[in-house]
């Protein structure tokens, strides 16, 4: 055979995995749009998978559920690309329903109850901090995900939960973890006060709150009962605090029935940990990645300003403001968040096919 049609041949093979490739992908997201709105017609809460329980480096058990790929109606034989999940403050794995609805089948996906959250155990309140959460998330991974690569999601607290990680094990970034998403977080600089209205306050701020927060924490039974009996006006915080626009009445339910289960002892156990959070400089080791920052301009506990301070630290990082939107960005726009996520996974993707 000549040069030439050695050349030829070559070329033609490239672009016939070109192709393929690119039906793959086109065929893929075409699964992935007609899946939207899936959640709307799931009852919150439902969405289950046969439960691994991951033991802690200091053996709190830790909750996880994974939801595997699905090719041609059966299991894929090969591993494809996880993503992984990882929850806010005071709330559960469950916060990703629409998430989880829309991606079930068409991508293998991680989802975890943090630790003293959700049916995760309880921890000791000295492991109660940032760094123990990024220590956690190695050990998810190493257990559940120990080959392939990874795309990482985050909300609120599960974002700094990430870049706790990143501070730790910067070499996974650009090795295993090729993608990164960060919604409604920050890496420091966040007055976590806001989160515990109408507990305290709204006059309450920095070092007062975090001492009422320890006073309050001591009577933590008193504390719960008194946010039972108050569920009206738990419901209006949650509903004010968590959404920017009007929503429907079950996602305000579900949302403070999540926050009602985590007991005020957890809440007050991660309090001056989220508060003294100083991680900007961490953050420009996902610039390594395809990173997206996703939030809402009415967010009331993560404002848009952290999210647009984390977009200018890591380099070539996207930017998505919801506008109107509230912290849980994640069930108000979720068609936008999703549509943002699938942006991600195809930058990902593109990512490993270089390799």
């Amino acid at each position: 055979m000549s040069t030439t049609r050695k050349v030829l041949s070559v070329a033609a093979g490239a672009v016939g995995v070109a192709a393929a490739g690119t039906a793959y992908r086109v065929a893929r997201r075409r699964q992935v749009i007609s899946r939207r709105g899936a959640g709307d017609h799931t009852p919150f809460g439902s969405l289950r998978s046969t439960p691994v329980m991951v033991v802690a480096d200091d053996g709190v058990d830790l909750h996880v559920e994974v939801d595997e790929y699905v090719a041609q109606g059966r299991r894929a034989a090969t591993p494809e690309m996880t993503v992984v999940f990882v929850h806010g403050y005071s709330l559960t794995l469950d916060s990703w329903h629409f998430q989880r609805a829309a991606y079930r089948g068409l991508v293998r996906t991680v989802f975890y109850d943090q630790r003293s959250h959700g049916r995760s155990g309880r921890s000791t309140p000295g492991h109660a901090t940032m760094e123990q959460l990024g220590r956690d998330l190695k050990t998810v991974l190493d257990t559940v995900v120990p080959h392939g690569p990874i795309v990482l999601v985050g909300h609120s607290m599960g974002g700094m939960t990430i870049i706790a990680l990143a501070e730790e094990h910067p070499e996974l970034f650009g090795d295993r973890v090729v993608g990164v998403g960060l919604i409604s977080t920050t890496a420091g600089g966040l007055e976590p006060h806001r989160m515990l209205m109408p507990v305290l306050p709204s006059t309450v701020g920095g070092q007062v709150a975090q001492r009422l927060v320890a006073v309050l924490a001591r009577g933590h039974r008193t504390v719960d009962g008194l946010r039972r009996l108050g569920r009206s006006v738990a419901m209006v915080a949650t509903d004010e605090l968590a959404f920017g626009g009007d929503v429907p009445e079950s996602y305000v339910e579900f949302v403070d029935e999540m926050l009602s289960s985590t007991p005020f002892e957890v809440v007050a156990e991660f309090f001056p940990n989220i508060a003294s959070l100083d991680k900007f400089e961490t953050v420009k080791a996902l610039s390594v990645v395809p990173t997206t920052i996703i939030c809402g301009t009415d967010d009331k506990l993560t404002s848009i300003g952290h999210s647009r301070k984390l977009h200018a630290h890591i380099a070539g990082s996207s930017l998505l403001e919801c506008e109107g939107a509230g912290h849980l960005v994640i069930m108000e726009r979720y068609d936008d968040v999703n549509e943002e996520l699938d942006r991600l996974l195809s930058s990902a993707g593109e990512t490993v096919d270089r390799r």
